[in-house]
């Protein structure tokens, strides 16, 4: 073979023109004196070239970024080896934001040759990164600066273009070796100082570091690091306890820390118009204490995230093939977000049939305490599918459902039995975080009402304003859902919530008032562990909800609405009574508003009535009514009249129509205090320019009366924000009043 080989390229040799061969030597040769004459003149050149480099480096940082660049000293110490010395940056009538005493660095050769500048060993001592932001003024705003593009209509930047140099440009600042003394970094505003000190070494790969966090507690990163083979492999853990995030804490009100964070990029790969990115993160005993996200402590014991990334032209997702662990359950999500030409949001989540006592044990700790401890068989599964287009969001896709097997059954309930609600058990509202009176849910009870003893128009009422399909469902209305999602993207707030029957008396029964996710995803668990398993027949869960749930300040169950407000029992409300009642469930706390001092309903809920009557018509609970289904006919007890507020029409409405009182927020009282009363004068006077000055005397009065409360609020422990919000509630009192007086023609 060897001998055939030598045949070949001999014989190859020969026919392959000597011309030719030349040619190619001489063009070779040409190439590699061309190389060299380069080489020496830039050789020759470097301090010149140096120093013009950073001439202009000066110039651009004053020009674009308002910033006072300076360099002690910047020479070459080596072929490819620059070091500096004594460098500070300043930004304009701010705070000195870097200075760096010795900064020593080198790069390679080879990628530097086409065009790729990677470093290859940096030392940097005695250096502080000063980040600070006093009463509104960052020594750092210049990074958020726009700059000024002269181009009408930009064309979208390729994001799998973009990351992938990103990327690339952040490994290759990855020195091969690098020695870090004295690193500090600093961050300070109004009311938070924050330190950390860094001494680091990357070498042959190897990284170990010490980060000192406010002269106090150390972390260290360890790890390895080969940024150019796109692979780093380091973790996060304190020297003693756990790793603690101050700004975190100061910033958002959360407390979080964990044992150790491990972070590991494994591949980054850029093809076909997308950048793949395989990356992998993994805590152990994270802990979460924020006010939105539970009332406690929540612990995560050990999850992690093995992410594959894919960065498209105008996309950014996560594959399915990621996968989420969590303790002994695990979760494929897919994740994407589609930037133009219309923002498209996509999400979906698949666990596959699972043990369920898996899934439950895997449940982060302190998260859904009504549940721990509970012991279960048989296999869940767990899909979630949401797709919106930003352009279209009445067509919002939104599928969420929990299956389960035949095999499924509750063995042990947790730390709450879900069966308390099927026997008498007693009931403790809460008003801003404070138990109120307890009330016993059951016979014992003379104010507790049966079922069957309360007025089928208003379990008819109540059932087709609140939860239509509440017999049919089991617990969720995937389309009233959806309806929500809809209109609170619309509005850009959570506004509407798609609440059932069965979801407002587990939330009323069995958990806090406080509004929490984690509370709502209990709530949303509670709920289908009821209605999935026939811990409850409907008719007691309806008869419970009519029991427990609030219709008035401090008025608990139908028993007590129906004497607070008609001096009467549940069995004998008409049907205009039934359609006010369930008209105040949302907010419960404006009831006395929908009535005027004669006690009968304030015009603009006539529509209400319309609306709710045909409704009920249609499901065949009642008949159709011309005259607004007994609205005419409601009318407050006559007791109770005192209580009433004189408001306007306009103050009312706003009251009446504001968002669900999903947790007992009190409403503004608004007490009209006595004014004397006003002579009118004639339509002669007037006629002739008679002045009213009984009007011009209340008109005085009013307003003298209005800047004396906004005077006398006790600004003690208020923060700015609320000494406005209750100078505005003053404001609008008083415009209410003044608008009363003019309907009365009195003003």
């Amino acid at each position: 073979m060897h001998r055939l080989n030598s045949k070949y390229l001999l014989s190859l040799k020969h026919r392959v023109n000597p011309k030719y061969t030349r040619l190619a030597g001489i063009i070779a040769a040409s190439l590699l004196v061309i190389l060299l004459i380069g080489g020496y003149l830039i050789y020759a050149k470097r301090e010149a070239i140096l120093q013009h480099e950073i001439t202009k480096a000066i110039i651009t940082a004053k020009k674009n970024y308002n910033l006072s660049l300076k360099i002690g000293s910047a020479k070459f110490t080596g072929i490819t080896t620059v070091t500096f010395t004594n460098i500070s940056v300043v930004p304009e009538q701010r705070d000195s934001l870097l200075v760096i005493k010795n900064f020593v660095v080198s790069i390679k050769i080879l990628p530097l040759i086409v065009g790729k500048l990677k470093l290859s060993d940096v030392i940097l001592q005695n250096t502080h990164l000063n980040l600070t932001d006093i009463k509104g003024v960052k020594n750092f705003d210049f990074l958020f600066r726009k700059k000024r593009d002269s181009t009408a209509n930009k064309p979208h930047a390729d994001l799998a273009e973009l990351s992938n140099n990103l990327i690339n440009e952040v490994l290759y600042k990855i020195p091969d070796n690098l020695d870090m003394q004295n690193f500090l970094v600093s961050y300070s505003n109004d009311s938070t100082h924050v330190k950390l000190l860094t001494q680091a070494t990357i070498k042959n790969g190897g990284l170990t570091s010490n980060l000192k966090v406010n002269d106090s507690v150390t972390w260290h990163f360890t790890g390895t690091m080969y940024p150019g083979d796109k692979n780093i492999d380091v973790m996060l853990y304190a020297d003693k306890g756990k790793v603690e995030l101050p700004y975190i804490n100061k910033r958002y009100h959360a407390k979080v820390n964990f044992d150790n964070l491990t972070i590991k990029l494994t591949d980054v790969k850029h093809s076909s118009g997308e950048t793949r990115i395989s990356a992998y993160w993994s805590v152990h005993n994270l802990l979460v204490n924020q006010p939105g996200v539970a009332a406690n402590d929540i612990v995560v014991q050990d999850g992690s995230i093995e992410a594959n990334v894919v960065v498209g032209a105008n996309y950014v997702s996560l594959d399915s093939s990621s996968v989420i662990h969590l303790k002994k359950m695990s979760a494929h999500p897919y994740i994407k977000y589609t930037l133009n030409p219309v923002k498209v949001y996509e999400l979906k989540l698949n666990t596959g049939w699972q043990n369920a006592q898996d899934i439950f044990d895997s449940f982060p700790a302190g998260m859904f305490e009504s549940v721990e401890g509970i012991k279960v068989a048989g296999k869940l599964n767990y899909g979630l599918n949401f797709y919106l287009d930003a352009s279209k969001p009445d067509s919002l896709l939104f599928d969420s459902r929990l299956d389960k097997d035949a095999d499924f059954r509750l063995i042990q309930y947790g730390k709450t039995d879900l069966r308390k609600l099927n026997g008498p058990f007693v009931y403790t509202p809460y008003e801003h975080d404070k138990p109120m009176p307890p009330h016993i849910i059951g016979p014992q009870n003379p104010e507790y009402t049966p079922l069957d003893q309360i007025s089928p128009y208003l379990r008819s009422a109540v059932m087709t304003a609140e939860d239509p399909t509440f017999y049919k469902n089991r617990g969720f209305v995937d389309k009233a859902i959806r309806q929500s999602l809809i209109t609170d993207f619309k509005e850009h707030k959570f506004k509407r919530g798609g609440s059932t029957i069965s979801m407002q008396l587990v939330k009323n029964s069995f958990l806090t008032r406080k509004k929490t996710l984690s509370r709502k995803i209990e709530e949303i668990l509670i709920v289908w562990l009821i209605e999935n398993n026939n811990i409850m027949t409907k008719d007691r869960m309806l008869e419970v909800y009519f029991n427990i749930i609030e219709w008035g300040p401090e008025v608990y169950g139908i028993a007590e609405a129906s004497h607070y407000y008609f001096g009467k029992e549940p069995s004998e409300l008409t049907l205009g009574e039934s359609i006010f009642l369930a008209s105040i469930v949302p907010r419960p706390k404006a009831g006395l508003y929908a009535f005027l001092p004669d006690g009968t309903l304030r015009p603009g809920l006539e529509n209400y009535f319309n609306s709710l009557g045909r409704m009920m018509t249609g499901k065949g609970f009642t008949q159709a009514d011309s005259s607004s289904y007994g609205f005419n006919t409601v009318h407050l007890k006559e007791s109770m009249r005192h209580k009433v507020a004189t408001v306007d029409s306009a103050a009312a409405s706003r009251m009446l129509n504001a968002p669900p009182d999903d947790d007992n927020e009190a409403l503004p009282v608004i007490i009209e205090p006595s004014l004397p009363p006003v002579k009118k004068i004639s339509f002669i006077q007037r006629l002739f320019g008679k002045k009213d000055t009984g009007v011009q005397k209340t008109a005085q009065k009013l307003k003298d009366e209005e800047n004396q409360r906004v005077q006398s609020i006790d600004t003690a422990g208020k923060t700015k924000k609320q000494i406005r919000q209750e100078k505005r509630a003053i404001k609008q009192q008083e415009k209410a009043r003044r608008q009363a007086l003019k309907d009365q023609g009195l003003l």
